[in-house]
C-alpha cells in the first residue's frame, strides 16, 4: 500500500461524480448514447484522479475487483432470473398466469391489480426482480392483449414489486438496512410504514382513476383478447396443479429462508419437466431456452401466433441478462475507484456541516442516499455508508436510528429502478420491455417516498425520539 497518499479536496472528491452526471446527462438522455462507454469514460477520470493523489493501477484493479466480487452473489442471481424466465415461459407457467389474467382482468383494474398482486408475491419472496421478472412480465402479456398503457403497467409493476421489497423480512435490502443502522429488522419495517404506506396509497388511487378513465373504449379489446387467449390455447396445455409448482417453490423458498440460486434452479427444473411431458417441446429447444430464451421458432409450423404474443413469449433466458451484466460491470468498476479513492467520505462530511434541524438532517440523509446509489448504481452500497456514517448525527439528536434506516430505503432502494444506468433500472426496462424514463413517472411509490420523508421530517410526524 502506497503510504503517500493525499487527501482529496471537496472539489476533487466532486469531480468523478460531476463528470459521471454530465456524460451520462447529455450522452444518454440527449443524446440516446449507450451508458456503458459513458461510464468507462467516467472510470478513467476516477482513474486518473486516484492516480494522481498516489495510488497505483495495481490498487485500482485491486479496488475493482473487490466491489464485483461483494457483488457476485446478486450477479449470479440476475443470470438464474433469466433462465428461470425461460424456463417458466417455454413450461407454460407465465403462459398460464397471463391466460387467465385475460380471462378475469377488467380493463378498467388492470394497473391497481397489478399494483397489489406484485407487491403480494414481492413481499413474500422478498425479491423485486423475480417478482417483476414472473409475475410483472404476466402483466405486461395482459397490457399488450388489452391495448393498455404499457408505460402505466411497468411502472405499477416496479411500484409493487419495491413496496413488496422493502416490507419483505427476506428481503436482502431490507436486512441490509436494519443491520447498518444497528435497527432490529421488524422494528425498521414497521418504521417504514409511514412513508412507503401513503405511497402505496398515492399509487393506488393514481391507477384506479386512470384506469377507470375509459382510456380503452377507442380499441377493439376483446377481439384482441381473443385471439391472444386462442393462440395461447393453442399453444400450451395449462395443467393448473403442475404449471404453478414452480410459483410454489419460489414461495417455499424464500418463507423457509433457503439460498436463493438453488431454489430458483429447482423452480427451472420443475418447469423444464413441464416443458417436456406437459408441452411436448423437444429436449434441445427447452435447453436451449435456458440460454436464448423461448423463441416462437420453436413452435410447430402449424401453430399461428400473433405479433402480440410473439412479442410477449419471445423472451427470456441467461443471455437477455447480459446486457444488465455489463451495466453491472461497469457501474461497479467506478464505485471501486470511487471508494478507493475515499472521495465519497469527503462528501458526507462536507454535508453533515448543513445539519440544523431533523429536516436538515432528513434532507441531508436523502441526498447522500441519492448520489450513493446514482454513482454507486449498487443498493447495499447505497445503504451500508450512508447508515455507517449518519447514524452518530441522528443520535446526537436525539433520534432513533430507525428513521435513518427508513430514510436511506427512501432515497436509495425504491430510487434504484427508476435510474436508466443501474442495474436495477436496466432490468426492469428489459424484463418488462418499457424505457425506464417511460415508466418512471407512473413509478409513483418509488419517487413518491422521498416526498413524504421530507414532510415527516418537517412536521415531526412519524420521527422516532430516543427514549
Amino acid at each position: 500500500m502506497n503510504t503517500q497518499i493525499k487527501q482529496l479536496s471537496l472539489f476533487q472528491a466532486f469531480s468523478p461524480i460531476l463528470v459521471m452526471l454530465v456524460l451520462l446527462g447529455l450522452g444518454y438522455a440527449l443524446f440516446d448514447l449507450p451508458p456503458e462507454p459513458l461510464m468507462i469514460l467516467s472510470c478513467v477520470f476516477a482513474g486518473l484522479l486516484v492516480k494522481k493523489i498516489g495510488y497505483s493501477y495495481i490498487e485500482m484493479m485491486e479496488a475493482i475487483s473487490a466491489k464485483i466480487a461483494k457483488t457476485m452473489p446478486a450477479l449470479l442471481i440476475l443470470i438464474t432470473v433469466g433462465l428461470l424466465i425461460g424456463t417458466w415461459i417455454i413450461g407454460g407457467t407465465i403462459p398460464m398466469m397471463i391466460y387467465y389474467g385475460l380471462k378475469i382482468i377488467s380493463p378498467e383494474y388492470l394497473y391497481i391489480t397489478a399494483l397489489i398482486l406484485t407487491s403480494i408475491v414481492s413481499i413474500c419472496t422478498g425479491t423485486s426482480w423475480g417478482s417483476a421478472g414472473t409475475v410483472g412480465v404476466a402483466f405486461m402479456g395482459v397490457s399488450i392483449g388489452l391495448d393498455a398503457n404499457l408505460a402505466a403497467t411497468a411502472g405499477a409493476v416496479v411500484a409493487g414489486a419495491y413496496f413488496g421489497d422493502k416490507l419483505s423480512p427476506l428481503s436482502d435490502t431490507t436486512n441490509i438496512a436494519s443491520a447498518a443502522t444497528g435497527v432490529d429488522l421488524y422494528e425498521h419495517i414497521a418504521h417504514l410504514l409511514y412513508t412507503t404506506l401513503p405511497s402505496f396509497i398515492l399509487s393506488a388511487i393514481v391507477y384506479i382513476i386512470y384506469g377507470m378513465n375509459n382510456h380503452f373504449t377507442d380499441v377493439n379489446t376483446p377481439e384482441k383478447v381473443v385471439n391472444m387467449i386462442s393462440g395461447l390455447e393453442n399453444i400450451y396445455h395449462f395443467n393448473v396443479i403442475l404449471l404453478l409448482l414452480p410459483v410454489v417453490i419460489i414461495l417455499w423458498g424464500s418463507i423457509t429462508k433457503k439460498p436463493t440460486i438453488p431454489v430458483m434452479l429447482l423452480a427451472s427444473a420443475v418447469a423444464i419437466l413441464n416443458a417436456v411431458f406437459i408441452q411436448h417441446f423437444s429436449l434441445h429447444n427447452v435447453i436451449n431456452s435456458t440460454v436464448n430464451g423461448f423463441n416462437i421458432s420453436m413452435l410447430p409450423e402449424n401453430v399461428q401466433v400473433s405479433s402480440d404474443l410473439a412479442r410477449l413469449l419471445n423472451r427470456g433466458g441467461m443471455n437477455s441478462m447480459m446486457g444488465t451484466l455489463l451495466i453491472c460491470f461497469c457501474a461497479l468498476s467506478f464505485a471501486g475507484i470511487l471508494s478507493l479513492s475515499g472521495a465519497l467520505t469527503v462528501i458526507i462530511e462536507y454535508l453533515l456541516k448543513f445539519v440544523k434541524s431533523t429536516a436538515s438532517l432528513i434532507f441531508i440523509t436523502i441526498l447522500s442516499g441519492l448520489t450513493m446509489i446514482g454513482v454507486t448504481c449498487n443498493g447495499q452500497i447505497s445503504l451500508l455508508i450512508p447508515g455507517e456514517m449518519l447514524k452518530d448525527s441522528y443520535e446526537r439528536k436525539g433520534l432513533h436510528a430507525k428513521n435513518l434506516s427508513r430514510t436511506i430505503e427512501d432515497s436509495a432502494t425504491i430510487i434504484e429502478p427508476i435510474l436508466p444506468w443501474t442495474a436495477a433500472g436496466a432490468y426492469m426496462a428489459g424484463t418488462l420491455g418499457v424505457e425506464t424514463l417511460s415508466y418512471l413517472p407512473w413509478a409513483v411509490l418509488c419517487w413518491s417516498g422521498i416526498v413524504f420523508a421530507m414532510i415527516w421530517g418537517w412536521t415531526g410526524i412519524g420521527i422516532a425520539k430516543i427514549k
